[in-house]
């Protein structure tokens, strides 16, 4: 076996020991229990100090970029095109 399975196990035997502890499965003194925590934290992540944090950037893309900007409002927002491509122009 790998010193990395190895390791897996052993710790997995810690969780599973704390877990037991934590059920009332087994008894165990406040001592075994600090070292048992003390060990997972030596090799489980502490996903309650994880901070993210940063800057988001918003573009705009135009959705038919061939066509220039007033085009595309001519043809997509004044003139209401449906999905045929037939274009329904407001009545006044």
């Amino acid at each position: 076996m790998s010193d990395e399975h190895r390791g897996k196990i052993r710790n997995s035997s810690i969780l599973n020991a704390l877990i037991e502890h934590a059920l009332g499965q087994r008894e165990m003194s406040s001592t075994q229990v600090n070292a048992g925590l003390g060990l997972l934290k030596k090799v489980l992540p502490d996903l309650s100090a994880v901070d993210l944090s940063g800057d988001m950037t918003h573009k705009v893309v135009s959705p038919t970029p061939q066509i220039s900007q007033e085009e595309w409002k001519r043809k997509y927002v004044n003139g209401h095109e449906n999905s045929m491509g037939a274009t329904a122009r407001p009545t006044d």
